[in-house]
C-alpha cells in the first residue's frame, strides 16, 4: 500500500486557492467545488498531478495551476498540469473520466 501525503496536499491546497479537500480517495484529492483535482505521482512523491475540470476556461486554469505551483513550491515540491476530466453520475456512483 502506496502511503502518501494527503496533509502536504490539503495545505497546498488551502495555500494556493482558499478552498478545503472535500473528498480524498486512492491517489486522487477533490477540493470544494471540485475545478480541480489533485493526484499523487507514485513515481516522484515530490510531483503531483492536476486536472481541471473540462468547463474550466483556460485563464482560470493558468491561474489555478500558477497558484498551487506557487504553493507547491514552498512545500518544496511542484505540480503538473496533465488535462481535464469529467465526472459522470453512474446510478449511485461517480465515474471520473480523465482527458
Amino acid at each position: 500500500m502506496e502511503v502518501r501525503n494527503l496533509e502536504k496536499v490539503r495545505s497546498i491546497i488551502k495555500d494556493a486557492t482558499g478552498l478545503d479537500v472535500s473528498y480524498a480517495y486512492d491517489d486522487l484529492v477533490f477540493p470544494d467545488h471540485t475545478a480541480f483535482i489533485v493526484q499523487f505521482n507514485d513515481e516522484n512523491a515530490k510531483n503531483f498531478f492536476c486536472y481541471f475540470q473540462e468547463e474550466c476556461k483556460t485563464k482560470e486554469r493558468n491561474k489555478i495551476l500558477d497558484s498551487l505551483s506557487n504553493a507547491c513550491s514552498k512545500e518544496k515540491c511542484s505540480i503538473t498540469s496533465k488535462g481535464s476530466f469529467r465526472l459522470e453520475q453512474k446510478g449511485d456512483e461517480v465515474d471520473i473520466i480523465l482527458f
